[in-house]
């Protein structure tokens, strides 16, 4: 699979100065985590499953979680686990599903993991792993237990994606004795955990807030003060962090609207893509957009979506730009290694070395998975490259 792999390639030659590459389910941890992008959330009691798999994989979804959790009744539990064993099975002998996305259980106890596994059977190598609900270092340590166990026992690679959701997490007086306790159940089991993922819309219900369309989470200061300390203690660069995505964006259309529309119009004037400009209003892109781009200088990367249509900006705005990547290699020369200024080939800003290394590192692994858009691309171009005809 790749991203942008379902557009064709004579388009994909016109967008990218570098294309985004491929990757499998079998891939190093630390790809597939960059690689994540929009991962698309259905519940596992939905009865065409299967179809909607790969229509989706079809429209360039790479990641998928089936969910068993908060998207299905507590009385539909059960048969959403017999339907989700019974779509994969189905799955793993359409001949149309050789390459799905990677594909995740959102479980509620640690039992439904290998309980699961050993339900699936052979389907289980459709399985990359599971989404642990709630996740704190006391609550954590038994899904972690329970995965580990069920990967010796299948022979199967299973990563887990924790959710940092707790209202521990939340409230101050306990943030940071949580957040050390979930770095001790995380960093024990490092190999397997692939992303740390952020419930923003379980941290607004604590306080019976829910965010406007043109609001973003970082707006919300107690949602952003806890985006900020997960970061800072669970997100650094010195390789001790893990990867932290991006929370749900809810909306996907706009009845009425307070403010202004937050997307300048001369970037769809210039890409002659107005009428896009005005369907991504419409249906509250202009938010999700803002916020993508909140989630990126932030530290965050890749996206909780619950709609389609929310995958496609996501993915836009993590290609690399051709500036970013030219910076981020006159960066990283290995002349460089001393460190040193020197003003970048767009001769608008200054590259510092030393400074820059860890931004210029990751930048580069977001490139060798999204892309490197040709110097005159911008997100415009790529948005409407991606929209079915």
């Amino acid at each position: 699979m790749r991203h942008f792999g379902h557009i064709a390639p004579e388009v994909r030659q016109r967008l990218f100065h570098q294309e985004p590459g491929a990757f499998t389910a079998d891939s190093p941890a630390r790809l597939l985590s960059a690689a994540l992008g929009a991962t698309l959330y259905s519940p596992a009691t939905r009865p065409r499953l299967t179809d909607d798999i790969v229509k989706q994989s079809g429209r360039g979804v790479v990641s998928m979680v089936l969910c068993l959790e908060d998207s299905i009744g507590d009385e539909d539990v059960p048969a959403g686990e017999d339907n989700l064993v019974a779509q994969l099975t189905e799955l793993a002998g359409r001949p149309d599903a050789d390459d799905p996305p990677l594909l995740f259980i959102r479980v509620r106890t640690p039992e439904q993991i290998p309980d699961l596994v050993r339900r699936l059977g052979p389907a289980v190598r459709l399985l990359s792993g599971f989404v642990l609900p709630k996740f704190t270092g006391e609550r954590g340590m038994p899904f972690l237990e329970a995965l580990s166990s069920a990967e010796t026992d299948s022979g199967r690679r299973l990563f887990a994606m924790p959710v940092l959701e707790s209202p521990e997490l939340l409230y101050r007086e306990s943030r940071v004795e949580t957040l050390e306790g979930i770095f001790r159940a995380v960093d024990k089991y490092r190999d397997r955990v692939l992303a740390l993922r952020l419930g923003v819309t379980d941290f607004c219900s604590s306080y019976g807030l829910r965010r406007a369309p043109d609001m973003t989470a970082y707006d919300v200061q107690v949602v952003a003060s806890v985006i900020s300390d997960v970061v800072n203690m669970l997100g650094r660069a010195d390789g001790t962090g893990f990867t932290v995505t991006g929370p749900v964006w809810e909306y996907f259309r706009v009845q009425e609207r307070m403010f202004k529309p937050q997307l300048r119009r001369s970037p769809f004037l210039e890409g002659q893509a107005e009428n896009l400009r005005e369907a991504l209003i419409e249906h509250a892109m202009d938010g999700l957009l803002r916020e993508i781009t909140l989630d990126h200088a932030n530290g965050l990367l890749g996206k909780t979506c619950i709609h389609p249509s929310h995958v496609l900006p996501v993915h836009a705005l993590s290609v690399v730009s051709h500036e970013e990547f030219s910076d981020a290699q006159d960066i990283l020369k290995p002349e460089r290694g001393g460190g040193g200024v020197l003003r970048s080939q767009y001769t608008n800003k200054m590259n510092e070395v030393k400074p820059h290394r860890a931004w210029a590192e990751r930048t580069l692994l977001r490139a060798e998975v999204f892309g490197v858009a040709n110097e005159d691309i911008g997100f415009v171009e790529l948005l409407a490259a991606g929209i079915p005809a």
